[in-house]
């Protein structure tokens, strides 16, 4: 593996960068234009480029970037920009590198990019404690994910349960309308019942009337 070119930046604006003598190609116009692309938000991403793998880290807002030579190692870059993210760090702050206008910090930091970049290049990535550290966070990325995957199982479950409330609140108002509109047609029918038996026994009483009169005189006789 050989790391060939190294930058800091804030979105396109770039801090301070370095450039490997070995390095040819038209890297830094597609590095200017993967700049424009990587969102601001915290994350970290390898894209494929020919023969080139770019890999970056975002936190806070700024922008830790390498290219390297190989496609299939990512261990040695990542643990690269680690590093030269924990020495930017340590020595400007990120308040700092928020306001900073471009290449305000390369005269120096430059240096310091070559340096790293020389280290890991030599296999100083490859040290048992750099390992240890690159496997602990590997696994502690993996439990976050993992964490993150049953909280949204369990939000979903939640949610299930939400829903599963909400039909039985529905169910029960439905059994409660039933029981209304049964016992409503029940006194409907009755009334109607009623009305029936009164209206049959007035219309009697009229005909009675009008065959016997009021005093029935008609039908003693």
């Amino acid at each position: 593996m050989a790391i060939v070119y190294a930058l800091v930046s804030r979105q396109k604006t770039v801090l301070a960068e370095y450039t490997a003598t070995s390095a040819t190609g038209n890297f830094p116009t597609v590095t200017r234009m993967l700049l424009a692309k990587i969102p601001a938000v915290d994350g970290k991403m390898t894209y494929v480029y020919d023969d080139y793998v770019f890999h970056y880290v975002v936190e806070s807002g700024i922008c830790y970037l390498c290219m390297s030579d190989e496609k299939n190692k990512h261990r040695g870059p990542y643990a690269f920009l680690k590093d030269t993210k924990e020495r930017f760090l340590a020595k400007y702050g990120v308040e700092a590198a928020l306001k900073a206008i471009a290449f305000s910090f390369n005269e120096e930091f430059s240096k310091v990019i070559n340096e790293r970049m020389e280290y890991y290049n030599g296999g100083g990535s490859i040290d048992n404690i750099d390992n240890l550290r690159n496997q602990i966070d590997e696994v502690k990325d993996g439990m976050i994910q993992n964490i993150e995957t049953v909280l949204e199982r369990g939000e979903k479950i939640e949610l299930l349960v939400d829903k599963t409330d909400r039909l039985n609140q529905q169910a029960y108002r439905f059994e409660s309308s039933s029981r209304n509109l049964r016992r409503h047609l029940y006194w409907r029918r009755i009334r109607n019942i009623a009305i029936g038996v009164l209206s049959v026994a007035i219309i009697s009483y009229f005909i009675s009337v009008a065959v016997c009169g009021f005093n029935y005189q008609s039908c003693k006789k």
